[in-house]
């Protein structure tokens, strides 16, 4: 058993649909955002000592626990995915776009979003009245001198892969997608997704999976607020 501390509108809505597409039964711990800071809960730090999500614990291992996105699908194909259906075999060229793609998603992808996401938080509670029209204008100058631009070229880059294959190592659908389909739906979430003809296209196609659907049904859909 695979227990999921899952924190409402995350990362760790990767996990469960991982755990779906690989048939595994699991159970989930919710924690709530709080409404102000948007932080997660100090409870988590009782289960790892950053306090974030997603976090898991393999009850079936002592109750390891193991924490980040990418470390967490790793450690969950290495135990459950003998068969390599949610990875490309090593040594292929596909394995080679999966492992670039499964840390893209992370380590270049979701920095400028998460910036972005800070930065529209300028102008709004709980920042001081007094203080927004300054942070107004500060955000307003990051996305148009950094932020704009380097989102642009992600996003043109992510397009481009789409044209050679459905999914982003391949032919087939992989864990990769998984991993990818976070920062892609934080596009989507701002509208940033129009003219993606590819993007919207693989967005479709995660939605329409039966692992996806379950997944949402059990932890909800990633939403920008």
């Amino acid at each position: 058993m695979i227990r999921v501390h899952h924190l409402q509108n995350s990362r760790s809505q990767r996990v469960l649909w991982l755990l779906e597409e690989l048939g595994m039964p699991y159970e989930v711990v919710e924690y709530r955002r709080d409404h102000q800071t948007l932080r997660a809960p100090a409870s988590l730090k009782a289960i790892h000592p950053l306090g974030k999500s997603p976090v898991i614990s393999d009850e079936s291992r002592d109750g390891r626990v193991v924490a980040e996105s990418g470390a967490i699908l790793e450690y969950l194909l290495d135990q459950h995915d003998p068969e390599s259906r949610l990875r490309p075999l090593p040594g292929s060229a596909a394995h080679e776009r999966y492992r670039f793609w499964l840390h893209h998603a992370e380590g270049t992808a979701m920095p400028p979003l998460v910036m972005r996401l800070v930065f529209s938080r300028l102008s709004k509670p709980p920042v001081p009245a007094l203080v927004r029209p300054l942070g107004r204008l500060f955000a307003k100058g990051v996305e148009q001198q950094f932020l704009g631009p380097e989102i642009r070229s992600l996003r043109a880059y992510w397009e481009s892969a789409l044209t050679e294959s459905p999914w982003f190592a391949g032919e087939s659908f992989s864990a990769a997608d998984i991993q990818m389909s976070f920062p892609v739906l934080a596009l989507a979430g701002r509208g940033g997704l129009e003219g993606y003809p590819k993007l919207q296209a693989f967005l479709e196609r995660c939605r329409a999976r039966d692992g996806y659907r379950k997944a949402v049904e059990q932890g909800g859909e990633f939403q920008i607020n």
